[in-house]
């Protein structure tokens, strides 16, 4: 039987269209979990291997790697500043207007010029000796004459030159330490990734022991309520108990929840930052093992920071290049050798109507070469802009040796101040695992208390709620205490794991 929608009362057509939305809500919340559920990859992974992942992947680290290639490159091709500066031009010239010029001298007077002339009665021989190309003339006779030149003009020209000074080769070696600070820079970078990743992925495993420990106080509640409703039914305890069993119940569902959600996040963040996607799944491998304790002595962790930390390392290096910068300071105001030479040429004849290369004599020549040695005689005023240059740069050095020291001292503390945590966690360490055990003991005695009915379920409740934070805390200066580990070791410089034994 179909019902007719006209025969449908006012609020119940309502109703159904409110169903029919509610279901085609749900279809789209449906489709929307299978795409993100058949979109996210579960990733089996270690530290060591999240670790290399993060190094290839992690866009940080790769903008150190395109920083430390261009420096690599100016290290490489320092020496191009020795090639000389060539420049070639062409050039095309139109005059305004047109212009002329008077040419003079002498011509040779010919027989054939005077020979129907007075002067003819002198003969021949008087004007010129012999024929063709032997031919020799006595007299000469001076000529002027106007001559239009060219409005339009063509000239060509090559220069080269070369400036050598001592503070070229000291630059050569700047470059080189330059490249060598990238080299730090680089390393510390990828040392700071690994020391994230892998604390990262300490706390995520933290995350994850937390969370089955709340499931497992969970389903130890659930199994208490189960108890409770038999024994309310079966008249043995009042209804206050099965209540105050199921209140407890729901009060544990936000926490799994919150614990949940933060797992999550932390792997959202801790995918990115290896280079996959948000949604990948990963499946952590437990630490396995005891945790190693170690006895530090403090005077030798400060001894390799001296040398190991990366911090200190750059504040070094940043002097030699401090220093490196006031040598070539230094050696500007050295003499510098300068060569260069030069040609140039020009058409003088109509471009358009002569020919370019059928005459040699119509191109006008020139050039020179010049070798010159100079040297910046106001530099070596003690006001000059080169010489409180040179004095900036020293005040520079002093400052940075200041740093240095400073982080040097800095250092110290940072390493007794890890040391002195890494003892107090060892001690914690140990006082929460005894409690741990005294904590799951009472819970286990108070259990089969309520089961022979001696005790209230609410002192079973706060049984299980201790054993559960006392699990808690223990795990957690477990996972403290590797931490601190790892923090020492980036602290003195050392691969990590060198300290925990687990490389």
């Amino acid at each position: 039987m179909r019902l007719d929608k006209r025969y449908l009362p006012e609020k119940a057509e309502v109703s159904m269209r409110k169903a029919a939305g509610l279901k085609y809500l749900l279809c789209i919340a449906m489709l929307i979990m299978l795409c993100v559920n058949s979109n996210a990859q579960t990733v089996v992974i270690t530290p060591d291997e999240a670790v290399d992942l993060a190094i290839r992947n992690n866009l940080g680290l790769e903008s150190s790697r395109t920083t430390l290639e261009t420096k690599r490159r100016a290290s490489a091709y320092s020496w191009n500043q020795f090639i000389p500066n060539i420049q070639v031009g062409g050039t095309l010239i139109r005059d305004n207007q047109k212009s002329t010029t008077t040419v003079s001298g002498v011509a040779p007077v010919t027989w054939d010029n005077v020979r129907d002339t007075p002067l003819g009665l002198l003969g021949e021989s008087a004007f010129q000796i012999g024929s063709g190309e032997t031919r020799m003339y006595n007299w000469v006779t001076p000529y002027s004459m106007t001559v239009d030149l060219p409005q339009w003009h063509i000239a060509w020209s090559i220069q080269a030159s070369l400036s050598v000074s001592y503070a070229m080769f000291e630059r050569m070696k700047n470059l080189k330490l330059d490249y060598e600070g990238g080299l730090l820079s680089y390393e510390k970078a990828k040392i700071q990734l690994e020391r994230d990743v892998r604390k990262t992925y300490h706390s995520m495993l933290l995350l994850q022991e937390n969370i089955a420990l709340l499931r497992s106080s969970f389903e130890n509640i659930e199994r208490q309520v189960q108890t409770a409703q038999a024994n309310y039914n079966a008249g043995l305890v009042p209804e206050l108990t099965l209540l105050r069993a199921q209140v407890g119940r729901e009060n544990m569902r936000p926490a799994i929840d919150q614990a949940e959600n933060g797992l999550k996040l932390s792997m959202a963040s801790f995918a990115m930052s290896l280079g996959m996607d948000y949604n990948t799944q990963f499946t952590l491998v437990p630490v396995e093992g005891n945790i190693n304790v170690v006895q530090f002595d403090i005077a030798d962790m400060i001894t390799r920071a001296a040398t190991g930390n990366m911090n200190i390392q750059e504040l070094r290096h940043a002097i030699l290049m401090l220093q490196s910068a006031r040598r070539m300071q230094v050696y500007s105001l050295t003499p510098a050798l300068q060569i260069s030479w030069n040609h140039a040429s020009a058409f003088i004849k109509d471009p358009w109507k002569d020919s370019w290369f059928g005459d040699k004599d119509s191109w006008r020549k020139s050039g020179s070469l010049t070798v010159m040695l100079g040297v910046s005689l106001h530099s070596f005023i003690p006001f000059s802009a080169n010489f409180q240059g040179i004095r900036a740069i020293e005040d520079q050095i002093n400052a940075m040796n200041v740093t240095l020291a400073q982080a040097i001292n800095g250092t110290e503390i940072e390493i007794y101040n890890i040391i002195l945590s890494l003892e107090r966690t060892r001690v914690s360490m140990e006082a929460l695992a005894q409690a741990a055990s005294v904590a799951e003991h009472a819970y286990q005695l108070g259990e089969q208390a309520y089961q022979a009915g001696l005790q209230d379920y609410s002192q079973v409740e706060n049984d299980l709620q201790s054993m559960h934070q006392a699990r808690v805390n223990m795990l957690e200066q477990q996972f403290n205490y590797l931490n601190s580990l790892i923090d020492l070791e980036y602290a003195i410089g050392v691969p990590f794991g060198t300290l925990s034994g687990r490389r």
